[in-house]
């Protein structure tokens, strides 16, 4: 039981599940296949092979980061307490390779995107993540691609998956943003050069806050020239919430205020899946 509990944060397992409901979210609402989602075999293998590559994706990211996680969040650290680093590993190929293999069952799209994921989530950890921005840039991407990846599935190219996806990829390179500046302590112990490090929080929180006006003038260009949704969905769905952050984002200056940005992230990420019923 003890190792179980320890796998589940290990792999993050609510991160994991708000994939999960983001693929079947997209595929019920935005695909419209409706209740058929709760049938469809190639559905849950694509969703599994997902969630199963974003697993190994956080084991092998713990594996490379023990040192700075034991400065930044010592509560947290499972490799070298409850699962060995050898076991680590082994669970980090197994579940890489499954994953892979369920793509390929698919089509050889999904296979191809799958194997350069784990290849990327690799040298994310391994490298990318102590460079400034390339390693969150990476990151955002392959998150906003597991919303896209269904498009490889149902063979259909849709505008709103499109906008999804790029929901997807602009929060999650926020959230990567905000969680360097949390852990800069740590960071700064091993010799990581990501964004707060080089650029200090002040021009940090600059680069953020353009980041959120390009993100939020971007959906309206795209509600105004596709996708036509009235903002009667996106004022308490989307900028109420931005809004919010964008203030509190002003007045955080101390690793536990990160931390809640951080969260405040994930929850108007949970919000955007959400709004995928009004549309």
């Amino acid at each position: 039981m003890q190792l179980i509990l320890a796998l589940f944060r290990l792999t993050r397992f609510w991160n994991l599940a708000i994939i999960a409901f983001a693929q079947y979210f997209t595929a019920y609402f935005l695909f419209h296949q409706g209740l058929l989602v709760f049938t469809d075999f190639w559905l849950f293998l694509i969703v599994a092979s997902t969630v199963m590559i974003a697993a190994a994706g956080y084991i092998i990211n713990d594996y490379y980061d023990i040192k700075i996680d034991l400065i930044n969040k010592p509560d947290r650290v499972v490799i070298g307490k409850t699962i060995t680093r050898r076991y680590a590993i082994f669970f980090h190929t197994v579940i890489s390779v499954i994953g892979v293999g369920m793509g390929l069952l698919i089509n050889w799209k999904v296979g191809a995107v799958n194997f350069i994921s784990v290849f990327l989530l690799w040298l994310y950890s391994n490298n990318l993540k102590r460079l400034p921005l390339i390693g969150n840039l990476v990151v955002s991407l392959l998150t906003g691609l597991s919303i896209f990846l269904l498009s490889f599935l149902y063979e259909q190219y849709l505008p709103l998956v499109m906008t999804y996806s790029l929901f997807a990829f602009f929060m999650t390179l926020i959230r990567e943003i905000v969680k360097d500046m949390e852990d800069m302590k740590g960071d700064t112990t091993f010799g990581c050069r990501t964004l707060p490090i080089v650029w200090g929080i002040r021009k940090t929180k600059s680069f953020l806050y353009g980041t959120i006006l390009v993100f939020s003038f971007l959906v309206l260009w795209l509600d105004y020239q596709q996708l036509k949704i009235s903002w009667i969905y996106f004022i308490p769905l989307l900028f109420v919430p931005m809004s919010i952050l964008f203030y509190r984002l002003l007045k955080a200056d101390t690793k536990k205020e990160f931390y809640q940005l951080s969260q405040l992230c994930k929850i108007i990420m949970l919000l955007g899946i959400c709004s995928m019923i009004f549309v």
